[in-house]
Parts: structure tokens; sequence; C-alpha cells
């Protein structure tokens, strides 16, 4: 599939290229802009993202080790596919983390927080209701996100995004319907409401069952899409 870079895929030269190109290329292979299986040649990327082959190579290699890219001697260079077993992986560390981080939140919410999860409430309904997708996907991150940096876990959030790349291919497969994008927003409601109530237990059940509904949609995918999934 080509690249389109302007469908938000762009590279701005007056900042940092190689961060740049390796958060574009994670993007497109999450958003499934690349898909899986998907050979992929350092020039023509390089060329189509108006980059050396330099940041590009960098860019594959730190892919390659979060398992997004497969590197086949005397084949090339492809997106990996979807591998159920780590997605399930992914589910149960990032379920584990979330969990603990919730529950510190609902002991003493700060104004801050509440006040960001209660904006980002809004611009989710907002998305969902219009069938933004790839928007979506954006600000179910940021609300997490926004959980471990309201109780000062930022590094909490880093490891859960460092595991959690196979399983958001999964989340963005599911997102087109926009009845899931407005079940995922209730969810996320309920969690606010929990930590908004300083109830930790029920912030803690709200996020667990928030975060097993990827197990669903994977049941579904897999028979649905077969050749995607190994």
């Amino acid at each position: 599939m080509p690249i389109d870079v302007n469908a938000g895929f762009e590279i701005d030269p007056k900042l940092p290229i190689g961060v740049q190109v390796y958060a574009v290329l994670k993007r497109m292979i999450l958003s499934l802009a690349l898909e899986p299986n998907e050979a992929l040649s350092e020039k023509e990327l390089a060329v189509r993202l108006g980059v050396s082959r330099t940041p590009v190579r960098e860019a594959l290699i730190r892919l390659a080790d979060e398992d997004l890219v497969e590197v086949l001697p005397q084949r090339g260079t492809f997106v990996s596919p979807i591998l159920t077993a780590d997605v399930l992986e992914a589910q149960f560390l990032r379920e584990a983390l979330e969990a603990a981080v919730v529950r510190r939140a609902a002991e003493a919410p700060s104004p801050k927080l509440l006040a960001e999860m209660t904006k980002l409430l809004e611009r989710q309904h907002e998305a969902a209701t219009a069938g933004r997708s790839v928007d979506y996907l954006q600000l179910d991150e940021a609300f997490h996100r926004a959980i471990s940096d309201g109780v000062s876990m930022p590094r909490a959030w880093r490891l859960i995004h460092s595991v959690k790349g196979q399983m958001d291919r999964v989340r963005f497969l599911s997102l087109p319907d926009r009845a899931h994008m407005l079940l995922l927003t209730t969810q996320h409601a309920a969690v606010f409401d929990a930590v908004e109530a300083r109830d930790p237990d029920r912030a803690e059940a709200g996020m667990r069952h928030h975060l097993r509904e990827v197990l669903k949609s994977i049941r579904k995918l897999t028979d649905e899409m077969p050749s995607i999934f190994a």
C-alpha cells in the first residue's frame, strides 16, 4: 500500500527527524496504513517521507525490537503479522499495571486530572459520533496516559506503551465500528466516575473490564481476517 504523506503522516523539517520518522512509521503500522506482512523498502520510505535512508533504517531497527517489523535474511523487511500470543501477553501486562495505577488515582484524584479526563471524554464522544477512528485512537491513548501522569507515574505509561503495539493494531481494527467507539467511551466514563467518587475498587474493576474488551475483538477479528494474524 503506498504511503500517503498527506494523511497525517508528514515530517516537519524543523523538528528532530529521527524521532519523527520512528513515530510516523510506528503510527502507520498501528493504524494499518502499513499492513501486516507488507514489504518495506528503506529507499521507498525515505523518498516518500522526504528524508534520508539513515533515520528510516534506525526507525526500522527500533520497530523490529518492538516486534512490529520483521527482518528476514535474504528476503527483506516486512511489517510483522499480528501475533495473537503477543496481544494476549500485552493485554495481561497492561491490565496489571493500569489496574494498579487507576487505584492510586482514585485514592486522591487531583482537580487537574479530573479536568483532563473530562476534556478527553468530551473529545472522544465527538470523535466516536463522527466516526473518526484515527482521532479516537489518539484520544484513547491520551486518556490512559493522563491517568498515569496524574499520579506522577510517567514511567508506568512508558512501560505500557512499549509492550502494547500488537494490541493497538487489534484495537484499531475494531474502531471503524462507531458503536464500538461509543462503547469504549462509556467504559472510560465509568472509570472516570469511579475516580471522581474516590472509589479505588470500582475504578480498578472498571479498568479491568475495559481492558478486556480487546479479547472479544481479537476472537472476532481472527475469524474475519485470518491472513493478518499469526
